[in-house]
């Protein structure tokens, strides 16, 4: 069988394939040999089926992934033959999308293939970490605890990830609105005042003259300042989808003022939550710190995480790994190492992702209250200076000088 992967290097960059092998689970190990941390991977004759003409897809959004965990996990634990359950919510299901991806999971399962198995087909709406903890599950007979399990952690990260993204909408939209005033003032206001200025033949102050260069600038050759600002979006969006570009961008979400402790939090909440749930599945210690890396969403943390599955690997504990890297407080190293000392791991890491997770929840309404003064200080003084500068030659004329 042939699979189309993306796995990410030592380095961090991001690499696509395809190989041969029998399984997935063959085809992991390949990569794995090769020193390749997988992202997906996609049999090829079900990728066809997955993607189509994507652009007519209705997409699956998260709460839809959400509703069909839940709503498994209650029909297995009612004692619902597992084919007659994803059959049940396939009818059930109102994307068109989703509808067909679990159509061809309920036949998959009827003839024979384990659930896991046929859920990793489509790593497009189940990741790697669903599917381990889906599988180790099946290993234990607890399949339904682990949905109902993985349903509540998914309905968490998609709260935080809300949170997170009202606490930056909001600078987003302050910035908007500033652009819009500034671009309001210069290329409409300032026009109508310059030929009051040069028919008096005075001498406007420096900051005016600025303002009358940027005006200029925005009213006749506007084509360019757009040509610009796509130039520079281009720009960024390609480096983003580059290894140096995501260490640059990760870096300064890391450090950024206000919203960098937030970020740091978030990153450590989602990994730490990921180790929580799958050491406690009966996952694979080295499998259990691939999959944290895997969702941190910050390439500096799971460059840290692969770092510390290496050196476990060499026979270390988590700790020792951990110990003395700046991006982990010392008090999590500290509780990570009783943990693991008592032969409690598990249990003092869910109490480590609880705290966490409430930390992300204060650090995110810690990030809101601040940013607003400092939004409005930043609005009032680029538009205060704008109209400083429109203001000084009036008053320059209203006192006989010039």
């Amino acid at each position: 069988m042939q699979f189309a992967y993306q796995a990410r290097d030592a380095s961090g960059r991001i690499r696509d394939g395809e190989l041969v092998a029998n399984t997935a689970d063959e085809a992991t190990a390949q990569l794995r040999a090769d020193g390749l941390y997988l992202m997906s991977l996609v049999a090829r004759e079900a990728k066809s089926k997955v993607t189509g003409p994507s652009l007519f897809q209705k997409r699956v959004h998260r709460q839809d992934i959400i509703y069909f965990t839940n709503q498994l996990a209650v029909m297995i634990d009612a004692g619902v033959p597992m084919a007659d359950a994803l059959n049940g919510l396939a009818r059930q299901c109102e994307n068109p999308t989703f509808k067909s991806a679990l159509s061809e999971i309920s036949r998959q399962v009827e003839g024979g293939e384990d659930l896991s198995a046929a859920l990793n087909r489509y790593p497009k709406y189940f990741d790697r970490t669903y599917v381990n903890l889906v599988k180790a599950s099946e290993a234990s007979g607890t399949l339904g605890t682990m949905l109902d399990r993985i349903s509540v952690q998914s309905r968490s990260e998609l709260e935080t990830r809300q949170q997170v993204r009202g606490a930056l909408l909001y600078p987003a939209g302050m910035l908007v609105m500033c652009i819009g005033v500034c671009i309001f003032l210069l290329a409409y206001v300032f026009p109508k005042l310059m030929p009051m200025f040069a028919s008096k033949q005075m001498d406007v102050p420096t900051p005016t003259k600025i303002m009358i260069f940027t005006s200029g600038i925005l009213t006749d050759h506007w084509y360019w300042v757009v040509a610009a600002v796509l130039a520079v979006i281009g720009f960024l969006l390609y480096a983003r989808q580059q290894s140096w570009g995501r260490i640059a961008f990760d870096w300064f979400w890391l450090n950024v003022p206000v919203l960098g402790p937030m970020m740091r939090k978030v990153a450590i909440s989602r990994s730490m939550r990921t180790l929580a749930t799958t050491i406690n599945a009966g996952v694979p210690m080295l499998d259990a710190l691939e999959l944290s890396a895997g969702v941190a969403n910050n390439v500096h943390y799971e460059n840290c995480w692969l770092e510390v599955s290496r050196q476990v690997t060499s026979g270390k504990q988590v700790c020792e790994a951990l110990e003395g890297n700046k991006l982990f407080p010392s008090t999590l190293v500290q509780m990570i190492s009783s943990g693991e000392a008592t032969g409690k791991l598990g249990q003092v890491l869910n109490k480590v992702s609880d705290y966490f997770d409430r930390e992300v929840a204060n650090a995110v309404k810690t990030a809101t209250s601040m940013i607003e003064p400092v939004m409005v200080g930043v609005m009032g003084g680029v538009i205060g200076t704008i109209a400083l500068a429109m203001l000084l030659p009036i008053f320059k004329l209203s006192t006989g000088q010039g």
